[in-house]
């Protein structure tokens, strides 16, 4: 076992925090990248050799254009250099809420637009009087006992994916028994209650492998990879 933990260049698409219905995306994508500074630099000078754009930095927009279409079955193909070293984690925002929509409120429950977003203002307010809660559970059922779970729920947990994103990272990367060191691209990861992860550090990633995690996220968001089936809270996970 290495004494150094490995670092894995993670990076986010998608992500609006709590709000998981009525943005800008309906799913959030989270991407851990295993490649040395060497790799990553030889790789985008192969990206730029291939795209010819002269931007400073390449982002998942590059990749994403029709016309680059070969470039990017290059970038995730089977030849491309982060096969077998990229993991993406997919989340789809509507269906996590409307599950956990069911899980205080039944099965039973048909969790149409409206509802789901009245259920999203409750659980992100932190004002139990928020106007917002009034009109969730006119809708859902004013009972005692959905007030009780709803706040319960509310002071448990955090409603953003990316705190479970990088746990999970951390999960898939440390499988192999070897100490993980998940180095994100923003500097700061906002954690409350008991799903907070006291093993992450937040940092800002060396040179030329920082860009990469972006890259994943976001074409693994539009492309197919190898896919897990999403579980009951519709997390799909692809790997590279």
């Amino acid at each position: 076992m290495r004494s150094v933990p490995l670092e894995i260049a993670c990076d986010e698409s998608g992500s609006e925090g709590e709000k998981l219905i009525g943005g800008q995306t309906g799913v959030f994508a989270h991407a851990g990248v295993r490649l040395s500074l060497e790799e990553a630099t030889a790789c985008l000078v192969e990206l730029r050799r291939r795209i010819r754009s002269p931007a400073v930095e390449y982002k998942a927009n590059h990749l994403l254009r029709t016309k680059h279409r070969r470039v990017l079955e290059w970038f995730l193909g089977p030849r491309g250099p982060v096969h077998g070293r990229a993991h993406v984690y997919l989340v789809d925002k509507k269906r996590l809420l409307a599950n956990e929509l069911r899980a205080l409120a039944g099965p039973g429950i048909r969790p149409d637009d409206e509802l789901l977003a009245a259920f999203n203002d409750v659980l992100r307010t932190r004002n139990r009087r928020d106007p917002a809660a009034g009109s969730f559970f006119a809708m859902a059922g004013n009972t005692a006992e959905l007030r009780a779970k709803v706040g319960r729920a509310r002071d448990a947990r955090s409603l953003d994916p990316l705190v479970p994103a990088i746990l999970r990272a951390i999960e898939y990367w440390s499988a192999g028994g070897e100490p993980v060191f998940p180095r994100p691209r923003r500097t700061t990861v906002a954690q409350r209650g008991p799903a907070r992860p006291d093993r992450v550090e937040s940092g800002i990633g060396r040179g030329e492998v920082r860009g990469f995690p972006d890259r994943s996220a976001g074409a693994g968001r539009r492309f197919p990879g190898r896919r897990r089936p999403p579980d009951r809270r519709g997390r799909i996970e692809r790997e590279r």
